[in-house]
């Protein structure tokens, strides 16, 4: 386990705390409830051991408990990572993003899947520098770079949906980074056609179900 520094700034002040780096990223990303701090203090600077006055902190948090305030700061902050961490997460988000394309694509000219080695070789010539949100989000770009690669190709499906007025600020941000083509219609409903990756539509589906609590109407576009 590595000890490592979380940071904060409120105003004119710095606020730090020493956290297990493990335990402050899981509890970052709602991975885990479980938090602690490494030393139960907060730091105006910790290298040289400058706590935070009582006052500041209350001003600040409206409350002098660090672990409350250590809370704060590793969910609002910044988690000082070291270059072995983040090799790790690029090495995750990378082998995401093999699954995904493992599972969802082909090559166009055989109509066979591309290997995992393969596709890795791709990825790394075509120096794709992999983001940290969902692969689908990003799954556009990558491919657009991966084509000057290898001949790839995601089997996508057309959706047509129509989306109550009342539901479209709710769901617009899920069908927006699908959309093909939208119409705002006079009573204020969306109606939008989506091409979504066919590996995750019964995701996307259950995400639009969720968000307009099952009033969006959808039907499959067929291709001409």
């Amino acid at each position: 386990m590595a000890q490592t520094t979380a940071r904060l700034k409120k105003g004119p002040n710095h606020f730090e705390i020493l956290v297990d780096l493990e335990i402050a990223m899981k509890f970052r990303k709602g991975e885990s409830d479980f938090f602690n701090l490494e030393i139960d203090k907060v730091f105006s600077d910790a290298k040289k051991g400058e706590t935070a006055p009582q006052n500041i902190l209350e001003t600040a948090f409206g409350t002098t408990d660090p672990l409350e305030i250590g809370k704060i700061i590793v969910k609002k902050g910044e988690i000082l990572v070291d270059q072995e961490h983040r090799d790790e997460e690029r090495e995750k988000r990378i082998k995401q993003v093999i699954d995904f394309l493992a599972r969802n694509s082909v090559d166009p000219q055989t109509g066979n899947a591309h290997s995992n080695e393969r596709l890795k070789n791709a990825l790394d010539q075509a120096h794709i520098s992999i983001k940290n949100v969902p692969v689908e989000n990003q799954i556009t770009e990558i491919l657009e770079q991966l084509n000057k690669i290898i001949p790839i190709k995601v089997e996508t499906k057309k959706v047509k949906i129509t989306v109550p007025a009342i539901q479209t600020g709710k769901v617009y941000g899920l069908v927006a980074q699908y959309k093909e083509k939208e119409n705002w219609l006079d009573d204020g409903s969306l109606e939008v056609i989506v091409n979504i990756p066919a590996g995750i539509l019964m995701d996307f589906y259950d995400k639009l179900n969720s968000q307009t609590s099952g009033s969006a109407m959808s039907e499959e576009v067929k291709e001409e």
